[in-house]
């Protein structure tokens, strides 16, 4: 996977890591293109091969084979639905290069129904952490659908267990991981949050510029109405 540059997305992510009463909150967004790199290209191989093994270590069964076929990508059978699944290990491994998801099954991803989803629950995440300022000021859904085109991504979550959660070590206390996966554009926007337990620091200059930011107009329209403006064309 190549990791993208996009500047309104640096811009997000020097405001995603803040205090909080209870803690800290780390978050982060990252585009990436599902172009494959030489050890991309080592794991798909790698998966594929473990697919095959599972296939020939049952009877050919349609009861007892079907664990190896449903998922939240599709049927396994599909090249494409396997495709899939490689491509957000993939993604996980390129944002946290110090784990290795290779591992990682099917089951362990869910697909959800809408971006609407995604969209409703990281704004109520931010306000509850008060700081809607970067749903609004900042535009935080205008910076992802310059990068990924919302309306058009298949969106999914990962929910680690405690041997393949990257953030167990830093003392988390909750996270979520959501992929916004656009097959047209053979792209892949990761958007990753941690509360974690740490002592109240000193207001950030993060911080500071977001009150500057309080006196600015927020975006012209909610961006709820913008993704069914997309939906319905």
């Amino acid at each position: 996977m190549k990791f993208l540059e996009f500047p309104s997305l640096d811009i997000l992510n020097k405001h995603l890591a803040f205090d909080t009463v209870d803690g800290q909150i780390v978050g982060r967004v990252e585009a990436y293109s599902c172009k494959s790199a030489g050890s991309d290209k080592k794991l798909y191989i790698q998966l594929e091969s473990r697919y095959q093994e599972d296939l020939s270590s049952y009877s050919l069964s349609p009861d007892e084979n079907l664990h190896l076929i449903i998922s939240p990508f599709g049927p396994l059978n599909q090249p494409s639905s396997r495709k899939a699944l490689f491509y957000l290990i993939s993604t996980l491994n390129a944002s946290f290069p110090d784990y290795d998801f290779s591992n990682l099954r099917s089951e362990q991803f869910c697909k959800l129904a809408s971006p609407l989803y995604v969209i409703n629950y990281i704004n109520t995440t931010l306000l509850n952490m008060g700081r809607i300022n970067i749903v609004h000021q900042l535009r935080f859904w205008d910076a992802v659908d310059e990068a990924i085109v919302v309306a058009d991504c298949d969106v999914y979550s990962y929910d680690p267990d405690v041997d393949s959660d990257p953030y167990a070590e830093e003392g988390s206390i909750w996270s979520f991981n959501y992929f916004l996966f656009n097959r047209k554009l053979k792209r892949i926007l990761f958007i990753s949050f941690s509360g974690q337990r740490s002592q109240i620091n000193s207001t950030t200059d993060s911080e500071s510029e977001l009150s500057e930011l309080e006196n600015d107009n927020r975006s012209p329209y909610a961006y709820d109405d913008m993704v069914m403006m997309h939906m319905d064309d």
